[in-house]
């Protein structure tokens, strides 16, 4: 493409102003340019969309040089950009990230010409939305004559209060066709109606909006129904997290896109969405490395979340204690030190290598990798600390021989509810994922008048990222001492299976398999005595472990669960010394 041809005009004032014809200018004639260059001292009526002396000057232009001419109009009427395209598209300039704000227009209207009399294109559509111009006009050209045709234009609709479109199912509204003389449309007052318009709704929303508004997207190669699965799960979380899901894509490809994950087509939709919804943020249903995450963020100028990330979003709200804390920031900072990167929002994104590229950016970027790195070493010593407090305090419970009893189980599955059932605690509960982050112990007596330690641990999730199970370090050494493991089952879950097979998975990878443990069908309440029945019979023929069917909420269906955790421990006569060093080594692999 040819460098831009500039133009000297000074139409109000004494100096000269300097503008460019962008675009496709190259193999036009001097002449031509010049001609194409004068678009700039040309002054529309502010109220009328185009003229006809202007539809037919670009038509003349479009008509002989077999290219596209268009012009970015500001509302007073001034021609702020010319571009020259091919004879089948246009190229609007790059605005960089010169955001507009959620209830106005950008205060530029393209008009420009097609040659094949096809209307306005979804590209045209597409530039519409993603600029958020005021109107997009295209003027059709006469194959023959050369003069200007019909006049086919559209603007963006507002969003109601409830963030759906005034028109169901229309994100545009397109205009009477008609030729540039017979338009009868007052240009402002359409424009400012609708500005208005989307301001009123913008407050109506304002009040509630307390929290982030968000995309969820779901890139897949495999079935489909996986992916919808997979996607619910993250709404969960999502919503666990305090965001405001407004909408949920998922797109299956052949192979995932190494550098925006989705396909170009796909991901203009979704920032065009973004766009009419007001979204602040783009959560993926998968683990994004970082060059992703810095690709995304520069094509959508929106806050980009990964599955990983919005998890350690909800330990860091979840976490109480001390130690808690110290883990969740830990695990933050060892996802964050390889995403540290000169990205969005600092004064050297722009900044390469070699020339231009060195000096304070890059002192400054080294200076947050240390810093990090030093933090990591620091929160690493203190968590050391803390677990050989612990060890200290299981030691005490080893003398006094209570044993332990520790609930596992997916997020969400009721385990703190039991665990208050049981010892009539009261450990904070609620019908969220990850409402419990911290382990908690309460002694409990059972019928034979056995003392017992139960311990309620952190749930666990379907693909769980390697990096984060040094959140459940304080956890997992709980569960290292039990003799007894109640694996704790949302029966009333459409994917308990998946669940099931997902805290099997993760308690293999940490070698916790080789402890006695049980299968408790919680919610059984809030399903048929068939399903429950059917279920139980599928563990019992799968694994061979006992299952108990309760309901956490009904005291009187758990003294099942009391009996047959007295009868599994009253088998339990002492470890061996190769089973306590068998113990110790699960022990050093987990911390």
């Amino acid at each position: 493409m040819a460098a831009p041809f500039r133009y000297s005009c000074a139409p109000h004032r004494k100096e000269a102003i300097i503008k460019d014809v962008l675009g496709n200018t190259a193999g036009l004639k001097a002449n031509q340019l010049r001609r194409i260059a004068k678009l700039y001292t040309r002054r529309l009526p502010p109220q009328e969309i185009v003229t006809p002396e202007f539809a037919r000057q670009l038509a003349e232009l479009s008509h002989e040089t077999r290219r596209q001419i268009g012009a970015l109009i500001d509302r007073a009427g001034h021609v702020e950009y010319v571009m020259v395209g091919d004879n089948r598209s246009i190229e609007l300039p790059d605005f960089k990230r010169i955001r507009v704000a959620v209830d106005r227009f950008r205060g530029l209207r393209c008009v420009h010409t097609h040659l094949r009399g096809e209307g306005l294109t979804q590209d045209d559509l597409t530039d519409l939305a993603l600029l958020r111009l005021d109107l997009m006009v295209a003027i059709d050209v006469n194959e023959n004559s050369g003069l200007p045709g019909l006049v086919n234009a559209a603007h963006l609709l507002p969003l109601t209060a409830d963030g759906s479109h005034s028109t169901a199912g229309e994100s545009y509204a397109f205009l009477p066709k008609a030729i540039a003389s017979q338009l009868d449309v007052d240009f402002l007052a359409l424009i400012e109606s609708l500005e208005e318009e989307m301001a009123r709704n913008r407050n109506a929303t304002r009040q509630a909006r307390v929290k982030d508004r968000t995309i969820l997207v779901g890139v897949t190669t495999g079935p489909l129904s996986d992916a919808e699965e997979s996607m619910a799960e993250l709404n969960e979380l999502a919503t666990s997290a305090g965001i405001v899901v407004q909408d949920k894509v998922i797109q299956r490809r052949q192979a995932i896109d190494p550098r925006t994950v989705l396909g170009r087509g796909k991901l203009q939709e979704l920032l065009i969405r973004s766009l009419q919804l007001g979204a602040d943020m783009l959560v993926f249903d998968r683990e994004l490395t970082p060059a992703q995450v810095r690709s995304l963020s520069e094509a959508t100028d929106l806050k980009i979340l990964d599955r990983s990330q919005l998890i350690l979003d909800i330990f860091a709200q979840r976490a109480q204690s001390h130690e808690g804390s110290i883990q969740v920031e830990l695990a933050q900072l060892k996802y964050l030190l390889p995403r540290l990167i000169a990205g969005q929002d600092s004064a050297f994104s722009r900044l390469a290598g070699g020339i231009g590229g060195r000096g304070p950016g890059e002192t400054k970027l080294e200076t947050d990798r240390r810093r990090v790195r030093d933090r990591i070493n620091r929160l690493e010593k203190e968590i050391e600390l803390q677990r050989r407090r612990r060890h200290e305090r299981r030691k005490v419970r080893t003398r006094n021989q209570l044993p332990v009893v520790s609930i596992v189980g997916y997020t969400n599955a009721g385990k703190s509810t039991l665990l208050n059932a049981l010892t009539n605690s009261e450990v904070r509960a609620e019908q969220r994922m990850f409402a419990t982050l911290d382990p908690t112990s309460r002694r409990l007596r059972l019928p034979r008048e056995q003392e017992i330690i139960v311990n309620d641990t952190v749930g666990f999730i379907r693909d769980l990222p390697p990096g984060l199970l040094s959140a459940f370090r304080s956890t997992l050494e709980e569960i290292v001492d039990s003799r007894l493991l109640i694996h704790l089952v949302d029966a009333s879950n459409p994917r308990w299976s998946q669940q099931v097979q997902s805290v099997e998975r993760v308690l293999h990878e940490l070698s916790l398999t080789e402890i006695p443990s049980l299968l408790a069908l919680n919610k059984a309440d809030l399903v048929t005595p068939e399903t429950l029945e059917a279920i139980s019979r599928q563990f019992a023929t799968n694994s061979g472990r006992p299952v108990i069917s309760i309901a956490a909420t009904d005291q009187r269906t758990l003294r099942p669960l009391l009996e047959k955790i007295g009868e599994m421990l009253s088998r339990d006569i002492g470890l061996s010394p190769r089973e306590e060093q068998f113990d110790a080594q699960r022990l050093s692999r987990i911390a």
